[in-house]
């Protein structure tokens, strides 16, 4: 819990940042300026799992009457339109137009019923593969045994070959050329029709043949992507025991499961819905949640979540989230939105390939006339060449690769309680120079307990102690909860309870048995310019705040009017791990600071426990956030806080870190969430950035690579066309295996 506000400062400010999302259609605002009677529907669109389906898209709907925003989700083939009375029957005729259908979707378990549809589908895909696979083998034995591949039997087993397997390509390029849209498919058709027409035709046939099985091995990997989000709701089962009036318990559906309602979890099961234990003990892994597979012991008016595993006892659970809220559930979309925003790698490959494929297109055109012309070439050879170049010319191997490889990221973080909330936290998060911590509730546990109470008068050190508790009787700050804990006495009545809040003092006031009070930090006691206190002298004084200080207690000043009556004095534990985190950052070459609104010798304290050389004290909210623009001067900046007195400055740092042990707060407030309150995450996180950087790089540099390469080969002669496909087919296998990888990364 930041310190920025001491017990006495209780106004929680629950500011949700502004969801950060790439709008990928050109002319269209992004989401946050959308106007606030916007409307929103979701498209699931089968045809749609490559780029070159979603320029179609974008090119066909973005025009329309209404439409004001598109969101393109390729992974789940999610089209997501944001509209204001747009009409329906006009989008769906203008996506026939590109050859593709859009089935409306109404909740996540649709989705679920979609792809399990398509699944059944699926093989229907393979027999006119494998039909069209035998002919085109057959075709290119006998050119190759006869050396005439105009013969007519070998057109025939070609033509096989492109009726089988290849008319889903061929109205794919038709529908491009009708959208002047440059895409694989109309790529693909060019080279298949000038193959044919040339007498290539074992060469045109191995072609398609080799380019509708990339289709179903780039499908499989994409599928497999595609499930990495919904395994992550899987982990909560889909029946639950669910207590009926008599007392019985009935199986039924999770989802239909309402709130408050009870709930049985027998051992070995999977918690199926966030609830609090109403009767019961067991020991529970949290692993779905917060990636740690060690069991935490849980009891009566403990909480659970969706997703966990029951290990031992009997449990009777009140569910306090329903299906589509548990924080499961909540991780799972946050990851799904994430994976939807373009990552600046991404970027970077959209606009290369934007200019690369119309580039080649032209030289290859130049490569199929100039050399016959000028250089009386054969127009055979040239236009053979040129055709492989027109093959080589598709930039599917980097397109693809790049949002694969980020959600495998993205996922893999969900795995280990890491929810990142887009790719360019991901990608940004190894580049980080300076990470600013709050210290209560982040690098310390965040439960003071009360340690002294220290009478500057005449009352007792009890009376003290009731005093304050009962001008915090209301409040949820760890603080205050400490001082209720502590207190063993009846509480008074207190009225006109209200902030005080002057310069730097800050605290709570209130009214008790007809006198004022005020309890709060020193700042708040000189401010009230409290006179000498009776039967201590200021020395004195002082001498006992350094004594407490220097112990690394916070100091809480209660005052009747302006007269100081006495010293609480609370302490807060250094997390187990945090000293361990904050050096390994450290050995990363990441500077680590400290912002506290603790007093400056409590803070030195605690930057020493936790091996921390920089710290700055008594600051204010604003100061903070001035703290952080200033260290962004110097590079990237994070902050790292508990999500909910932190906001302003975790919105101003270039990527918000919170500490969420399951907190919905943090969830909505922070780039990144932990969901265990442990900073060894953070290193963690960096770990899987600098690891999603180096795949991505690794398949951006092998796939420009191979196109340069089959570039040379194709300018010079040596390249056909089917070792084109290959290449290319293979090349974009090979990435989205590549990316896949991340999910089998070791800690």
């Amino acid at each position: 819990m930041s310190e920025k506000n001491t017990c006495c400062s209780h106004q929680h400010h629950h500011e949700k940042s502004p969801v950060k999302v790439d709008i990928v259609t050109p002319g269209l605002p992004d989401l946050p300026n959308l106007p606030s009677s916007a409307s929103k529907f979701r498209l699931k669109i089968e045809q749609m799992d490559c780029p070159t389906e979603e320029a179609l898209i974008r090119k066909a709907l973005s025009s329309l009457p209404g439409v004001l925003a598109l969101e393109f989700d390729l992974i789940n083939r999610v089209l997501t339109v944001h509209h204001e009375a747009a009409d329906m029957a006009a989008i769906q005729q203008r996506l026939a137009g590109t050859g593709m259908q859009g089935i409306e979707l109404t909740g996540e378990q649709t989705i679920k019923e979609q792809a399990a549809n398509v699944s059944a589908r699926s093989w229907l895909h393979y027999w006119p593969v494998a039909l069209g696979g035998l002919a085109a083998i057959a075709a290119e034995l006998l050119g190759w045994y006869s050396g005439d591949e105009n013969s007519l039997v070998i057109a025939l087993l070609a033509l096989c070959t492109i009726l089988s397997c290849g008319i889903p390509t061929l109205k794919k390029g038709w529908i491009a050329l009708r959208h002047f849209s440059l895409n694989i498919h109309l790529l693909m058709t060019a080279a298949v029709l000038g193959a044919t027409a040339i007498g290539q035709w074992p060469e045109a046939a191995m072609v398609i043949w080799l380019f509708a099985i990339a289709e179903l091995i780039e499908a499989a990997s994409l599928s497999r992507a595609r499930n990495i989000i919904q395994g992550l709701h899987s982990q909560a089962p889909e029946t639950t025991l669910l207590q009926q009036a008599d007392g019985s318990w009935l199986s039924v559906p999770t989802g239909s499961v309402e709130l408050g309602k009870s709930i049985q979890i027998r051992p070995g099961d999977r918690v199926p819905l966030d609830g609090i234990i109403e009767n019961g003990q067991s020991s529970i892994n949290e692993a779905a949640i917060t990636g740690e597979s060690m069991p935490v012991e849980k009891k009566t008016g403990d909480l659970v979540y969706a997703g966990s595993l029951n290990q031992s006892g009997l449990l009777q659970v009140r569910v306090t989230a329903v299906q589509a809220s548990t924080m499961l559930a909540r991780i799972a979309q946050s990851v799904q939105e994430a994976q939807g925003q373009r990552a600046p790698t991404q970027r970077f490959v959209d606009r290369f390939a934007a200019i690369y494929t119309p580039v080649v297109f032209v030289i290859a055109i130049l490569l199929a006339v100039l050399p016959p012309l000028l250089l009386q070439h054969g127009w055979h050879d040239s236009l053979y060449r040129a055709l492989v170049l027109l093959v080589i010319a598709c930039p599917c191997a980097l397109v693809i690769s790049t949002p694969v490889t980020v959600v495998s990221g993205l996922a893999l973080a969900a795995r280990r309680g890491i929810v990142i909330k887009g790719g360019v936290y991901l990608e940004q998060a190894r580049h980080l120079k300076t990470i600013a911590f709050d210290k209560t509730g982040t690098l310390t546990a965040g439960k003071p307990q009360l340690i002294e109470t220290v009478s500057l008068g005449e009352k007792s050190a009890e009376d003290i102690l009731t005093l304050a508790a009962s001008l915090d009787a209301h409040s949820s700050h760890p603080l205050a909860i400490a001082l209720l804990n502590a207190c063993k006495n009846p509480l008074l009545t207190a009225t006109n309870i209200k902030l005080f809040e002057e310069g730097r003092g800050r605290g709570v006031s209130g009214e008790m048995n007809g006198l004022d009070y005020h309890l709060g930090n020193q700042a708040m006691w000189q401010a009230l310019q409290t006179m000498d206190a009776p039967g201590k002298q200021p020395a004195a004084l002082e001498q006992e705040l350094s004594r407490l200080e220097a112990a690394a207690n916070t100091v809480l000043f209660l005052c009747q009017g302006n007269q100081l009556l006495g010293l609480l004095a609370l302490a807060d534990q250094i997390r187990e791990h945090s000293r361990a985190a904050l050096a390994e950052l450290q050995d990363m070459g990441i500077k680590t600071v400290m912002l506290t609104g603790d007093n400056a010798k409590t803070a030195a304290a605690v930057a020493a426990q936790a091996g921390i050389s920089e710290f700055q004290s008594q600051m204010l909210p604003t100061e903070k956030l001035s703290a952080i623009q200033k260290y962004g001067e110097k590079g990237l900046t994070a902050m790292c806080g508990d999500g909910i007195n932190d906001t302003p400055a975790l919105a101003r740092a270039d990527i918000g870190f919170a500490m969420a042990a399951g907190s919905d707060t943090a969830l909505e407030t922070a780039d990144v969430a932990f969901m265990q309150d442990d900073l060894r995450k953070l290193p963690e996180m960096i770990r899987i950035s600098q690891r999603t950087a180096s795949i991505l790089t690794q398949n951006i540099s092998f796939a420009l690579l191979v196109k340069f390469v089959f570039f040379g080969l194709a300018l010079t002669g040596h390249a056909s066309l089917w070792m084109a496909v290959f290449a290319d087919a293979g090349t974009s296998v090979l990435v989205v295996l590549n990316g896949l990888r991340l999910l089998n990364s070791k800690k």
